[in-house]
C-alpha cells in the first residue's frame, strides 16, 4: 500500500532544513540521522542522498524500512512519514541526484540514492489529530 504526500505536506516539507531518518537493524536496534537531503520526488516517493551514513546505510540494507519526521518551528503541523527503502547506485536517476547535490556543494559524496516510497503518514502535532494515520 502506498501513501500520496498532500500539498500542505509537501510545503511543510519544503520549509524543512534537516530531516531525523530513522531506520532500524534487522535485529530491531534503532538507528536516526539528521539528513538535509531529502528531496520530494512525486506523491509517492521521497528521494534521500546518502553522503555520509554507515550504520544507517547497514540498516537499510538489512531491514529496508523508515521513518522521516516533518517538523520545524513554522510547521502548522508535523508528519511522521513511513516507507520502504531501495538503494540505487550509478543509475539514471543516482546520476541526476548526485547532479542536483553538486549544484549545491561539489564535494558532496553522493555515494547512493535512496528511494523512500511512502506507505504511511500520521500526524504526530499535539492535538486531536495526534497519531491519526492521514
Amino acid at each position: 500500500m502506498t501513501c500520496k504526500l498532500t500539498s500542505e505536506i509537501k510545503e511543510e516539507m519544503k520549509k524543512q532544513k534537516i530531516f531525523a531518518v530513522a531506520t532500524a537493524s534487522k535485529s530491531g536496534i534503532p538507528n536516526v540521522v539528521p539528513v538535509g537531503f531529502v528531496l520530494i520526488h512525486d506523491d509517492n516517493t521521497i528521494w534521500i542522498i546518502d553522503n555520509f551514513f554507515k550504520k544507517t546505510l547497514a540498516n537499510m540494507k538489512e531491514n529496508p524500512v523508515a521513518s522521516l519526521y516533518v517538523w520545524n518551528p513554522e510547521c502548522k503541523d508535523s508528519y511522521q512519514i513511513k516507507g520502504k527503502i531501495s538503494i540505487e547506485n550509478g543509475t539514471p536517476d543516482h546520476i541526476a541526484a548526485a547532479d542536483m547535490a553538486h549544484k549545491i556543494k561539489e564535494t558532496y559524496p553522493v555515494k547512493n540514492l535512496v528511494k523512500f516510497t511512502i506507505t504511511d503518514i500520521f500526524y504526530v502535532s499535539s492535538g486531536p489529530k495526534a497519531g491519526e494515520r492521514i
